[in-house]
């Protein structure tokens, strides 16, 4: 069946209000550059390179909407996806309601990107569409752990923890993004799930907490975080790569 045919569309969410303090002082994280170009609008493209993805919605800063506005009018995107920016709040998860509060009505499909997450590729945000499409509520797509992992009684930073367990490695997987939902579904979860401090970090977390299954669906490694410097090293890595073997 086409995308054409299908009695729904899809629309991407970006919250991009966040600081990234680990990224070091400076500009907001989603705007530190990346090959020249702010990591806000490699995510951008990320989504918009989906032929599945109608809407972007990007989520800036509560006083800074205008000058993100401004940058994605500065770059060029796909002249097939709209692209819509909205002031976000002072969690992400506020962020991430006022952006679903955006979206039109013919939207059915929700994404929810991280704009630190510049390098995915499309195939990984297609993947997660297409399970929502085939009836998932909500999918993340995810990497199986190269490390072990242990559970600690959290101490003051520096001081020695004690290992409380170790979970089956083989269990475990480490979660990226687009999390892709059913839009009824996460817009409930939005209305409905209380979360304490600064918000919730993963929308799949808020859905699971009303019982509705979440899926997984493979990940890919150039999905990560761009959290630290280090980071961004391999970030530009990346991007070298891609230039050297695609040519752009």
């Amino acid at each position: 069946m086409s995308d054409e045919s299908r009695p729904y569309r899809t629309a991407a969410v970006i919250p991009a209000a966040g600081r990234g303090v680990r990224l070091g002082p400076g500009a907001p994280k989603a705007l530190r550059a990346l090959s020249g170009t702010p990591m806000l609008i490699h995510a951008v493209r990320a989504m918009a390179a989906s032929r599945a993805v109608s809407l972007v919605v990007v989520v800036a800063p509560p006083d800074g909407a205008p000058e993100v506005k401004n940058l994605l009018d500065a770059h060029a995107l796909p002249e097939r996806t709209d692209f819509l920016v909205v002031a976000g709040g002072d969690t992400r998860q506020e962020s991430v309601r006022l952006g679903l509060e955006a979206l039109p009505d013919n939207i059915s499909v929700v994404l929810v990107h991280d704009a630190a997450r510049p390098l995915v590729p499309v195939d990984t945000v297609d993947a997660v569409i297409e399970a929502v499409r085939d009836g998932a509520p909500a999918v993340v797509p995810a990497l199986p752990l190269a490390d072990t992992v242990k559970e600690v009684e959290p101490k003051e930073k520096g001081e020695p923890e004690p290992v409380v367990a170790t979970p089956e490695r083989a269990r475990l997987r480490a979660v990226q993004t687009p999390q892709g939902f059913d839009r009824d579904t996460l817009v409930r979860a939005h209305e409905t799930v209380a979360v304490n401090g600064e918000g919730a970090t993963d929308d799949a977390g808020m859905v699971e907490q009303l019982g509705v299954p979440v899926v997984v669906v493979p990940g890919h490694e150039e999905a990560f975080k761009v959290t630290r410097p280090l980071d961004l090293v391999l970030a530009e890595a990346v991007l070298a790569r891609r230039r050297a073997n695609d040519g752009f």
